[in-house]
């Protein structure tokens, strides 16, 4: 196609996540709703089919309703990156919850990216995970420089293996000459996320859930000890509930729509690429992300045949394909040698960001709940989803440092970030102000 990106490659991309491909046709599920349940789960993705699994296995009768197909939002419209999740650095936590209190909130990340690798392996899941570390870039010297301090403070403090990559090296952990060195995660996973939500469904059904789909939930009411449930196919008592909706929270919830904030992620996959090609940019199948306010997230697919990129692409939502012209361009600025390489799929999915960058999960009003994982819930949306199960069972262990935590909004702020734009566009021009600079200084 040479090296622009006409209309007409626009029109032969695949608007679906390239995931799907993989998975096959899903499994029959139930068409009707039982009159009553012990737990009715809002929400069939990593969350909710985690939590379904833990209740079920327990003998609680378990229903997960979705508005949509189970597995249709982001839990299979994910790059497949895991890392340890929690944003705020251990220094910024003890600022606000005190040293201890902090402690347990960055542990809980690390706890995440080990259970996941765990349950896994202890259920035999088919879902291509891999340890292959993570390579953050850094997109300026001083953004290097910080890395590498940062890193060096996490090893130190909390355990988390990494090790500095200077720009003289960077081409041994990616193929570009772009950025100015990074610094490698060293424990930080992959996975391909449709077959892994696909494998939590099966896990869920065997278990004895029940799990229906294309069932919007239009009400939840206490009704003395338990709750009054109406859905689009009916009405269902329930003895506990758990919302597990998070980007896709609606005024269903309005408490916990005022405290999560909708932010549409775009990824494309190029056309199957030469081995070679694919060797010489992820040379030890690394996932990769950056330093840039506006993060772009990468790698290889599972089979090494494509590459996966994923960003946020403008200050407002926009569609699948004009997501893709900018991807592209971005992708190929990394990596020069993709300049000639047509796109297959491009697709979207919503992330949820909470107001101080940290997920939430514990109980309101009766309704347990686990969302916001800005952006990070590979792993702690399913260890959370686990955790609210257990919670739902009375058990201690489903108390994780994340509950108690105040879940803050802000006034006038009612579940549509205004503000986004405005903030995207800023972060985007002192991005690419940065570099541009950088690159002027050498």
């Amino acid at each position: 196609m040479g090296t622009g990106f006409d209309t007409m490659q626009l029109t032969e991309i695949r608007q679906s996540p390239y995931w799907h491909d993989q998975i096959g046709a899903p499994p029959a599920l139930a068409a009707d709703l039982p009159a009553k349940v012990d737990v009715l789960i809002v929400g069939s993705g990593y969350t909710g089919l985690s939590a379904a699994l833990v209740t079920a296995r327990a003998g609680r009768s378990t229903l997960v309703v979705d508005a949509e197909d189970p597995g249709f939002g982001c839990s299979t419209r994910n790059g497949g990156q895991i890392s340890t999740s929690v944003k705020p650095s251990l220094e910024k936590l003890t600022e606000k919850f005190g040293a201890a209190r902090a402690r347990g909130i960055r542990a809980e990340g690390s706890s995440a990216l080990k259970w996941i690798g765990d349950f896994v392996a202890a259920e035999g899941l088919d879902c291509d995970f891999r340890c292959v570390g993570r390579f953050h870039a850094a997109h300026t010297p001083q953004h290097y420089e910080t890395l590498v301090r940062d890193a060096e403070k996490m090893r130190l403090q909390e355990g988390i293996e990494s090790f500095a990559v200077p720009r003289s090296e960077q081409r041994t952990q990616l193929g570009t000459d772009t950025y100015f060195g990074g610094v490698v995660f060293s424990a930080h996973c992959s996975l391909h996320p449709g077959k892994f939500h696909r494998e939590l469904l099966r896990l869920a059904l065997d278990a004895g859930a029940l799990v229906v789909g294309h069932c919007h939930v239009t009400h939840i009411a206490r009704q003395g000890s338990s709750f009054r449930v109406e859905t689009a196919k009916g009405s269902v008592e329930a003895r506990d509930v758990i919302v597990a909706t998070n980007g896709y929270t609606t005024a269903l919830t309005p408490w916990l729509q005022r405290r999560v904030i909708p932010i549409g992620s775009y990824i494309i996959a190029t056309e199957e690429l030469p081995e070679g090609t694919i060797d010489t940019l992820f040379p030890g199948d690394r996932i990769a992300s950056d330093t840039c306010k506006v993060v772009y997230y990468y790698r290889a697919s599972p089979d090494r045949r494509r590459v996966v990129f994923g960003g946020r692409v403008s200050a407002s939502e926009t569609t699948a394909l004009a997501g893709a012209t900018r991807l592209r361009q971005d992708m190929c600025r990394i990596f020069p040698e993709l300049e000639g390489v047509a796109l297959s799929h491009a697709w979207s999915g919503t992330v949820a960001y909470s107001f101080d960058e940290l997920a939430h999960t514990g109980v309101y009003d009766g309704v347990h709940y686990a969302m916001g994982y800005c952006g990070s819930g590979v792993s702690m949306a399913p260890y959370l989803g686990m955790r609210a199960g257990q919670k739902v069972l009375g058990l201690p262990e489903g108390v994780t440092a994340f509950d108690g935590l105040p879940f803050p909004t802000r006034p006038l702020y009612r579940g549509k970030p205004w503000f986004l734009p405005a903030a995207v566009s800023w972060y985007r021009w002192n991005d690419q102000r940065q570099f541009e600079r950088a690159l002027r200084m050498g």
